[in-house]
């Protein structure tokens, strides 16, 4: 199911630079950037909820990009 239009994914396409862009681009970056927006929600709920919170905040979601990136870092 899309939950970010079309047109702001567009948007999003464009101001990186982009003068045209295909429909099959919109669709690609669509389906990353909400794959990726549910990984960090679900993050942050872990965090939040362990921490005994029951209202995810801002603050949660800085915490799991963060929490993200350290994993990324190769030690």
């Amino acid at each position: 199911m899309v939950e970010i239009p079309n047109s702001s994914i567009d948007r999003i396409i464009r101001k990186g630079g982009a003068k045209r862009v295909a429909k099959s681009a919109i669709v690609a970056l669509q389906k990353e950037l909400e794959e990726y927006g549910i990984e960090i929600a679900r993050s942050a709920w872990e965090l939040a909820s362990y921490a005994g919170k029951k209202t995810l905040e801002d603050k949660d979601i800085v915490l799991a990009l963060r929490k993200q990136k350290l994993g990324e870092l190769e030690i």
